[in-house]
C-alpha cells in the first residue's frame, strides 16, 4: 500500500468454540463431541485465554464489535466459567460500545437462574437451537428436547432479560410435508423472536445421515416449503438479509454480517477458524487444533494451520462471502 492509499483494517469480532454437547445429532458435521460426566470448564477457559494471548498480535488496537459462543452447546458451561472468560477477553482486547455478545443454547439445557446469570454477564443475545416443535421430527433429528421445552426455552429467555434472541429452525426434514413445515414456522413466529435462522436440512459428509440417509421430501415439496415459508416470514415482518437469515428491522445478527462483509474475526477454541488482516494489507486464515483433548494438551500448539490469502484470491474470497447476503 502507498501512503496515498493506506489499508484500513476492517472491524474485528471474536468466535469462541465450546465443542461439547449432550449428544451428537445425526445430521451435525460441526466439531462437537458428547460431554462426559464432568466438563473441564476451568482448564478449557485457561486454554481459551492462553490461545487468545497468542493471537493478540492480530488485534492492532481494535476493539471487539461482537462475540459469538458457538459449539457444541456453549450453554452447558456455567455462568461462572463464561464470566471469567469474558473478563479475560475484555482485559486483553477490549469491547466496542454496544458490543453484541451471542450465546448458542439448546432447549434441553435451559435453566432460568443460569440464563439470568448469563444476561448479567453482558451476554445480550441468544441463539436457540429449536430445529422443530414436532415430536416425530425432533426424534428423527436426534434432539434431546421436545416441542414444549422449545416453547419454554423462548419464554425463559425473555424472562431472563433477553429481548434479542434467534430461533434456529430447519425445514426439509424426514417425512415433512408442507403443512408440517408451515406449522413449525407459525409456532416459531408465535414466540416473537427478533431473528430466525430458517434453513434446509442437508446431508453432510462424516455424519450419520450421510452414511444412513433418511427419506427426505421431494424437490417440489421443498420448493413449495421455501416459497410459502418466505411469504409467511415476510408477512410477519421478518426480512431476509442472508441465505437463511431473517430479522426484524434493525436486528440483524451483527456477528454474522461481519463474516459476510469480509470483516476480521479471531477464533479461539478447539477447531476454531479465523480471518485476520494486517496493516500492510496482508490477510491470513488460521485454524486451531480440532480435538478437545489435543487442544487441552499443554504439549501441543493451539494453532494447527495458517494460509495466507494471495492478492489474486481476494476477489473470489470476497464474493463468496458477500454473495450470501441478499
Amino acid at each position: 500500500m502507498t501512503q496515498a492509499t493506506p489499508f484500513q483494517l476492517p472491524p474485528l469480532a471474536l468466535y469462541v468454540h465450546i465443542p461439547w454437547c449432550v449428544r451428537k445429532c445425526p445430521y451435525c458435521d460441526f466439531n462437537s463431541h458428547a460431554a462426559g460426566p464432568e466438563l473441564p470448564e476451568e482448564a478449557y477457559v485457561d486454554a481459551l485465554l492462553a490461545d487468545l494471548e497468542q493471537d493478540l498480535r492480530h488485534v492492532h488496537g481494535r476493539r471487539l464489535g461482537s462475540i459469538f459462543f458457538g459449539g457444541g452447546t456453549p450453554s452447558l458451561f456455567s455462568a461462572k466459567a463464561l464470566g471469567r472468560l469474558l473478563e479475560g477477553v475484555e482485559r486483553r482486547v477490549g469491547f466496542a460500545d454496544g458490543i453484541e455478545i451471542t450465546l448458542e443454547a439448546n432447549p434441553g439445557t435451559f435453566e432460568q437462574v443460569k440464563f439470568a446469570d448469563y444476561r448479567r454477564l453482558g451476554i445480550n443475545r441468544l441463539s436457540i437451537g429449536v430445529q422443530s416443535f414436532q415430536a416425530d421430527k425432533l426424534q428423527a433429528l436426534g434432539r434431546i428436547h421436545d416441542g414444549a421445552e422449545a416453547v419454554r426455552a423462548a419464554d425463559m429467555a425473555r424472562q431472563a432479560g433477553f429481548d434479542n434472541f434467534n430461533l434456529d429452525l430447519m425445514h426439509g426434514l424426514p417425512g415433512q410435508s408442507l403443512d408440517d413445515a408451515l406449522a413449525d414456522l407459525r409456532q416459531a413466529l408465535a414466540l416473537a423472536p427478533t431473528h430466525l435462522s430458517w434453513y434446509q436440512l442437508t446431508m453432510e459428509p462424516n455424519t450419520v445421515f450421510w452414511s444412513q440417509p433418511p427419506e427426505l421430501p421431494e424437490d417440489d415439496i421443498l420448493w413449495d416449503i421455501q416459497e410459502a415459508g418466505q411469504a409467511l416470514l415476510d408477512e410477519h415482518g421478518y426480512r431476509q438479509y442472508e441465505t437463511s437469515a431473517y430479522a426484524r428491522d434493525g436486528l440483524r445478527a451483527r456477528h454474522n454480517l461481519n463474516y459476510w462483509s469480509f470483516g476480521d474475526f479471531l477464533g479461539i477454541g478447539a477447531g476454531a477458524h479465523a480471518k485476520l488482516s494486517a496493516p500492510d494489507g496482508r490477510i491470513v486464515r488460521t485454524w486451531k487444533t480440532r480435538l478437545p483433548k489435543d487442544y487441552l494438551n499443554p504439549q501441543k500448539a493451539f494453532q494447527a494451520g495458517e494460509r495466507p490469502l494471495e492478492a489474486a484470491d481476494l476477489p473470489f474470497e470476497f464474493m463468496m462471502n458477500v454473495l450470501r447476503l441478499v
